[in-house]
């Protein structure tokens, strides 16, 4: 075997290229046989190139306040097609299943009722916002965009691990390290059927003019960012301009009469529809944080008149609560009257005395999560954690066990991956993102795959050191060309300035407060991968 793959190790987890040591799977058959014969040398320069490519053209991140590539392994993850149906149909039934219990909840409380989710879940998450009760979007969506984050345990079984309802992203990065790679790995691209990803925008354009207030035939879409400052702003310019809308922010818009408009160099304009990449908690001074800038006051009050759309809907939050994510399967049995297509990790609920006291005499055997957190932030590893770690957690947990779960660590699977000049095996994530136009959920055919690049670690997120690979999905044998023909070199990558972050002379801290708020939003974890 060439240099590339000598000694690469079968790992604990699920290994999706190799069965046993040297012989790939089918569906990385092709893949092997196009990377064995190359350098490791040849193909680490060309991962220099993508890398420097992608902080040149701003398709960059903020790890600790400072603008980053995006860390893009030059190894593309493959999914066949037999396996993608599982996730496309699992991802639809959960967000069906997610929009009929919004609805519920702040609606008629169907479920909280007939005791399908105990009312004290609710009430007492910190994503649960009375505001939006009562609040009936036009087409009845208030999921407009989801990324169900999903893993491979040690079987190869995909496993949901969280939802995301408010506002997830990564998306861009979808679409980037697709145009990427076919520029740098155009040989292995060439020689594999796969299904495009640069239908997204058109897709989310096609959901947000859906859910236009009643009446409106020609809606105006706008995105509405917090500003260069947060680490997704690639992603809303991206998006903005891919869909072709205004980017706007918060400082941009005025409400009025419970009507939206826009400030332009022709006066001001109408507002339809906000695709908002901000939290509820900035959204609106009137209702949440009274000290926001990032917002627009009077947003809600419009949203519950009628005369705006805001995507995603204020309050979804709670269900991306991880205690929330425990009942999700009963929710789908509940609401579709079927049985869930994709499980969820095992999971404890410590907020139940004798779990909780079960849990805690094998923190070093359990993967420790806090309710509310994100981008990896808090996670505790037992294995993998110190002593006074562990007390640390333990002592949390007491205080707050309405806080925390716990799950069974589960070895995620591994795909082969760039280490300097060899081949190995580093663990991933995939998160899938579903669009809800009001008749369908669809769901785009790849999505985000995150990748842990230290050895042994578990925690994928950007924000945690983690990467992302180009994911191919592979079409159905038959499926007309139409549905994985594309052009190899679909345009250049996007040109968007990365933002940068000048220290303020004596006198110029007149927008400190501003800029603190769009730290804050990103340090909050809402925007991170």
């Amino acid at each position: 075997m060439a240099d590339l793959f000598e000694d690469y190790p079968l790992g604990p987890g699920w290994d999706e290229m190799f069965g046993v040591p040297g012989e790939p799977r089918p569906t990385y058959e092709a893949l092997h046989a196009t990377l064995r014969p190359l350098a490791g040398s040849e193909l680490r320069i060309r991962a220099e190139v993508l890398a420097r490519a992608f902080l040149d053209q701003g398709i960059t991140f903020a790890l600790k306040g400072v603008e980053r590539p995006f860390p893009l392994d030059i190894v593309p993850r493959i999914i066949a097609a037999e396996q993608w149906r599982q996730v496309e149909a699992g991802v639809a039934q959960r967000v069906r299943a997610l929009e009929a219990f919004l609805a519920d909840v702040y609606g008629e409380g169907h479920a909280l009722r007939d005791g399908i989710v105990p009312r004290r879940i609710i009430v007492t998450s910190a994503h649960f916002h009375r505001e939006a009760a009562g609040i009936v979007p036009p087409n009845g969506v208030r999921v407009h965009v989801a990324g169900v984050d999903l893993i491979r345990d040690e079987a190869g079984e995909f496993r949901v691990l969280e939802d995301n309802v408010r506002t997830p992203s990564g998306v861009s990065y979808v679409m980037e390290n697709r145009r990427a790679m076919a520029h740098v790995l155009p040989e292995v691209f060439a020689q594999t059927r796969v299904r495009p990803v640069e239908s997204y925008p058109g897709m989310l354009l096609q959901a947000l003019r859906a859910s236009a207030p009643a009446g409106v035939d020609d809606p105006t879409v706008v995105v509405l960012t917090p500003g260069v400052h947060n680490s997704a702003y690639f992603e809303h310019a991206l998006l903005a301009r891919e869909m072709g809308v205004e980017l706007v922010e918060g400082r941009d818009l005025v409400c009025a009469g419970n009507e939206v408009a826009m400030r332009t160099t022709a006066g001001e304009q109408r507002v339809d529809v906000i695709y908002r990449r901000i939290d509820d908690e900035f959204l609106d001074p009137v209702h949440f944080r009274a000290d926001s800038m990032l917002g627009c006051a009077g947003l809600l009050n419009a949203a519950r008149a009628g005369n705006v759309t805001i995507a995603n809907a204020i309050g979804n939050g709670v269900a991306d609560d991880k205690l929330l994510y425990t009942y999700v399967p009963d929710l789908i049995r509940y609401y579709l009257g079927e049985e869930p297509l994709l499980s969820n990790v095992e999971t404890y609920r410590l907020d139940d005395p004798d779990v909780r006291t079960y849990v805690l005499s094998r923190l070093d055997d359990l993967v420790l999560k806090p309710v509310d957190g994100s981008g990896g932030a808090g996670i505790v590893i037992g294995s993998q954690a110190t002593e006074e770690q562990l007390e640390h957690v333990r002592q949390r947990i007491q205080l707050d066990p309405r806080g925390w779960i716990a799950q069974r660590e589960v070895k995620l699977s591994m795909v082969p991956t760039l280490i300097e000049d060899r081949l190995r095996p580093r663990h991933v994530d995939l998160r899938p993102f579903a669009v809800n136009d009001g008749n369908q959920v669809r769901v785009l055919p790849g999505g985000l795959t995150r990748v842990a690049l230290p050895e042994g670690a578990l925690v994928v997120n950007s924000s945690q050191g983690g990467g992302s690979k180009d994911t191919w999905v592979l079409p159905e044998p038959g499926a007309p060309a139409e549905e994985w023909q594309q052009d190899p070199f679909p345009g250049e990558i996007a040109v968007i300035p990365s933002p940068r972050r000048p220290d303020p002379g004596p006198g110029q801290s007149g927008n400190n407060q501003q800029q603190q708020q769009q730290q804050q939003a990103r340090a909050d974890g809402r925007v991170q991968c």
